[in-house]
């Protein structure tokens, strides 16, 4: 059987599809009733893969067999959202179900998990296996737990990174009227509310008018953050455009804020990410992997690096964030992008505002040059833009922050915020009067004293229960940062939901387990280090 040439309708393996209602997160996923006649004759069991074949395409999936006969008729087959998506047929088509042969490249999964080192084919072929879907989750898991646990060396990186982006799709904007560099600027993640892409874009872009550089920032979701660039720049303008509409907004404006799922770059690594972030797994391999073939796909030829280094980061000792910026230089290198990696303040959050509307309001604070824009916000995003402005072949070593300030403060970036923001589509949004959730509650310090330490990991966690991003206008709005004095009963943090379970859920969270640190007297020794922890590193590098 090839997936052109399905068996005919009446053959014993031939059902009629049915579209479950069942959100299983970029997983295919197949229904038979237990009563089925295909599964008491070819003996298919839960958890089996399978193949479901139509005129014309395939998709691999994992078989579930339910007992309700409400749900699926006996000669039915159902598919997820997903699986039903992917097959691209009408409910009801005739579908052939066939069990799957093992993916190629198992024999190599198997190998690493055993430990042995993997050829550039090796990894070659379980990128191809795993972008085609013929890796069920526990498959998947099983090889992001094997690359967490036994580090790839520096060359297995540098064959699976570019084993992903080969792949997927590929940009080239040799075509755009420009001639310079193609840069872009990224954050590992892991800080909440550091909202900077969404001022450096406008920053750089405002510069590239004279210069010829093109930034087409591609920008992730939220999957398990508060608020991913791409949710909150969704509050001022669309961001799922196809590949044409993206090509004509940098073509016009220099630059834009995308969602890089509609453009389908790397997909392997949208399929690997579903599975090691629930998991909490961010080793350096697949973190490196994951944005420098993201970035390579999406033609970038020079990238600013943001590694935030901080107690409660996703970084979290100096030795650490020298070795990720090392392989990062070694892997970039080999690929052909020029990188500048900065090792920056990870310490407590970015901003004022965990979640999109509340992060959309910071940004547009600071691009207005309002006097309540949170000056952190502000400064970071001047020194990346600054970085990525060196980039100009015409421009200083050094003088980068100070033109980024000059477009900033002249108001030359927001003209071309708002010129980003018409060309992608807006939405309306008004800054000054954010749409927040319906319900708010504000979190008490316990104590007198000053804000020693804010936990990154805990604020995003309550955010994230209140409802973000799902929720636009839920999140966190933090009242007071590190180094602020308070006094008991004071308001720390305000939490915005849109349910009363939402609200009650992110509250329960908020006061069991407090995402501050409060201490009588002046700020320690050690929070005194950590707040100015981006100043030091930065002048290393």
């Amino acid at each position: 059987m090839t997936p052109s040439d399905p068996r005919p309708t009446g053959s014993a393996t031939t059902l009629s599809v049915r579209r479950v209602g069942i959100d299983t997160w970029r997983e295919n996923v197949a229904y038979l009733r237990r009563d089925c006649p295909v599964v008491r004759a070819e003996g298919f069991q839960a958890l089996a893969k399978v193949e479901v074949a139509a005129t014309g395409t395939s998709i691999l999936a994992v078989l579930n067999v339910v007992d309700d006969p409400q749900l699926l008729g006996p000669c039915d087959l159902g598919l997820s959202e997903e699986a039903f998506a992917r097959l691209a047929v009408t409910e009801g088509a005739a579908v052939h179900i066939a069990h799957a042969e093992p993916p190629a490249s198992i024999g190599a999964l198997r190998r690493r998990i055993g430990g042995q080192r993997l050829s550039a084919a090796d990894l070659k072929a379980i990128v191809a296996d795993i972008a085609a879907r013929r890796y069920s989750k526990i498959e998947l898991a099983a090889f992001v737990v094997a690359t967490s646990q036994i580090a790839l060396d520096r060359d297995e990186v540098l064959w699976l990174t570019q084993a992903m982006a080969a792949v997927g799709h590929r940009l080239d904007w040799g075509d755009i009227d420009g001639g310079g560099p193609i840069v872009d600027k990224h954050c590992i993640g892991g800080l909440a509310g550091n909202r900077t892409s969404m001022i450096v874009v406008p920053i750089v872009a405002a510069h590239a008018a004279r210069a010829g550089l093109l930034m087409p920032k591609t920008s992730s979701r939220a999957i398990t953050s508060p608020a991913g660039t791409a949710d909150t720049m969704e509050c001022l303008a669309r961001v799922e455009l196809s590949l044409e509409q993206m090509r004509a907004v940098v073509h016009a404006q220099h630059g834009c804020l995308a969602w890089g799922g509609r453009a389908a770059l790397s997909p392997a690594d949208d399929v690997l990410i579903s599975v090691s972030r629930p998991l909490s797994l961010d080793s350096p391999a697949l973190m490196v992997a994951s944005i420098l073939s993201k970035k390579l796909a999406a033609g970038a030829t020079h990238l600013v690096l943001d590694i935030p280094l901080g107690p409660t980061a996703k970084v979290r000792t100096r030795a650490d964030a020298d070795r990720l910026a090392a392989l990062f230089d070694y892997v970039g290198g080999q690929l052909g992008i020029t990188l500048a990696t900065l090792i920056t303040d990870g310490s407590q959050p970015i901003g004022r505002g965990i979640g999109p509307a509340l992060e959309a309001r910071d940004v547009m604070q600071v691009l207005h040059r309002h006097p309540a824009a949170p000056a952190d916000l502000r400064d970071k995003s001047l020194m990346l833009a600054g970085r990525v402005i060196e980039f100009d072949p015409a421009v200083t070593p050094g003088s980068g922050a100070a033109r980024a300030r000059a477009l900033l403060d002249s108001g030359a970036a927001l003209v071309k915020m708002e010129a980003i923001i018409d060309a992608q589509g807006r939405h309306p949004f008004d800054w000054r009067a954010p749409p927040l959730g319906a319900l708010s509650m504000t979190i008490p310090a316990d104590r007198d004293g000053v804000v020693q330490a804010i936990d990154n990991e805990r604020i995003a966690r309550i955010a994230r229960l209140a409802g973000a991003p799902k929720a636009r206008g839920a999140g966190i709005d933090l009242l007071h940062k590190v180094g602020d004095a308070v006094q008991r009963g004071a308001a720390l943090y305000r939490i915005h939901a849109a349910s009363d379970a939402e609200l009650d859920f992110a509250a329960q969270v908020a006061l069991r387990d407090s995402a501050y640190r409060i201490e009588s007297g002046a700020m320690t020794p050690d929070a005194h280090a950590a707040a100015s922890a981006a100043d030091s590193v930065d002048r290393n590098n």
